[in-house]
């Protein structure tokens, strides 16, 4: 069988019982097929959140499973029903999600909830495009639109259609957004990050109100997008849905700029990146937001986005500081995770510089 990209063997701390969910699949699977014998099992060790696995059976069928991690978790995190639930009801009128397989609620398997589904073949870029797949500047600048299109097409699913009106709380979302992840960061925060008071300050003296309620990814990335292996430029999959609710479309696009990290920015931005967004070609990201609106018929003033692309900064520092915690407190030995709280430092003088060039 031909290598997964970014498939590394399974992290000690991250083993579970491979025989038991195996077991597990064959009997609860909605297409059991190809699933006989034993898998070779990996792990996606490049997220930061869910654990992700890939079970490789000799068949030639690829299941992918995600569970939650081990130790304390932000209240209404790492939800794998409502991951599963929501790319179920997708399926129909979205065609850039991966088919679902299982959950399992079964505390007995895993320790906690759990689902599989089979996994999408393609390219997913990681912090570095892949070397052996080429990439010219013209290809980059379609990527980067045909990926504004996928995000438009999310936005006008029509969430009552799809069976998903109850995901969300209505109107009242930024609020909502702002005041919630103002709490988790002060819930997380160490003491040797910034407190980014006058930060949450500023967001909540300037929120707007809600451009509308639709279906949003929340995690919309490169590396969350599935691209064909005959033509880069197409998305053929969407990942890691966790995130996913009924909110305003902006902010959605607000957490996608905040991955974007371009070739003219400042280099401590560029140790931070962890998406190809540098390369030649790619749309820088007043582009991409312009070719959002354009698609969609939105307007979006330079001086409307300050506000989004503030929180947008924010809420990835909230993110990276929810992470760095577990490892500070000694949740995970994951050494990966310690370099986090350096990227909520990075994040707050981004954000200051913005704020700043505002007054």
């Amino acid at each position: 069988m031909t290598a997964v990209p970014g498939a590394r063997p399974v992290r000690d701390e991250d083993a579970f019982d491979v025989d038991r969910v195996v077991e597990w699949l064959r009997a609860n699977a909605a297409t059991p097929d190809g699933l006989d014998g034993d898998p070779d099992v990996r792990q996606f060790t490049g997220g930061a959140s869910n654990l992700t696995y890939l079970l490789r059976f000799r068949s030639g069928r690829d299941l992918i499973v995600r569970r939650a991690p081990r130790g304390t978790k932000a209240r209404g995190a790492h939800d794998m029903r409502r991951e599963y639930v929501i790319q179920a009801a997708l399926a129909p009128v979205f065609a850039h999600v991966a088919t679902m397989v299982a959950f399992c609620d079964d505390p007995d398997v895993v320790g906690g909830d759990f689902y599989a589904m089979d996994r999408v073949p393609g390219v997913i870029p990681r912090s570095e495009w892949p070397v052996d797949v080429p990439l010219s500047p013209k290809q980059a600048r379609a990527l980067c639109l045909n990926a504004v299109d996928v995000l438009a097409e999310l936005h006008g699913i029509d969430p009552v259609a799809a069976g998903l009106d109850d995901l969300g709380k209505g109107l009242g979302y930024v609020r909502r957004q702002v005041e919630g992840w103002s709490t988790r960061y002060r819930n997380a925060r160490t003491d040797d990050v910034p407190d980014l008071e006058s930060v949450m300050a500023w967001l909540d003296e300037r929120q707007p109100d809600d451009v509308g309620v639709c279906v949003i990814h929340n995690d919309y990335k490169l590396d969350n997008l599935v691209l064909s292996d005959d033509d880069v430029t197409r998305v053929v999959g969407v990942l890691d849905w966790e995130m996913a609710t009924l909110g305003d479309p902006l902010m959605d696009l607000a957490g996608s700029m905040a991955y974007w990290v371009q070739a003219d920015d400042p280099e401590e931005l560029q140790m931070v990146r962890r998406v190809p967004t540098h390369l030649p070609g790619m749309l820088t990201r007043d582009e991409f937001v312009a070719a959002y609106a354009e698609r969609t018929g939105r307007t979006v003033t330079a001086e409307q986005w300050r506000f989004y692309e503030v929180f947008g900064l924010f809420r990835t520092a909230v993110i990276a500081q929810q992470i760095y915690y577990r490892w500070f407190h000694g949740q995970t030995s994951n050494e990966t995770y310690a370099l986090f709280g350096t990227a909520v430092q990075v994040m707050g003088r981004r954000i200051d510089t913005i704020i700043g060039a505002g007054a």
